[in-house]
């Protein structure tokens, strides 16, 4: 789940299985891809 920055047209990536997109199977992986529009400090928690 990340914070600090905007999801602005990716909110299905927000990282919050169940919630905003399917969770992953064990030993599975995901690559997340998104634009920075804004400098700062950003904070990703599982």
């Amino acid at each position: 789940h990340w914070h600090g920055f905007f999801q602005r047209g990716t909110p299905f990536q927000d990282g919050a299985g169940g919630i905003t997109q399917c969770p992953l199977k064990s030993g599975k992986s995901q690559v997340y891809s998104f634009k920075l529009e804004h400098p700062g400090t950003f904070w990703y928690h599982s």
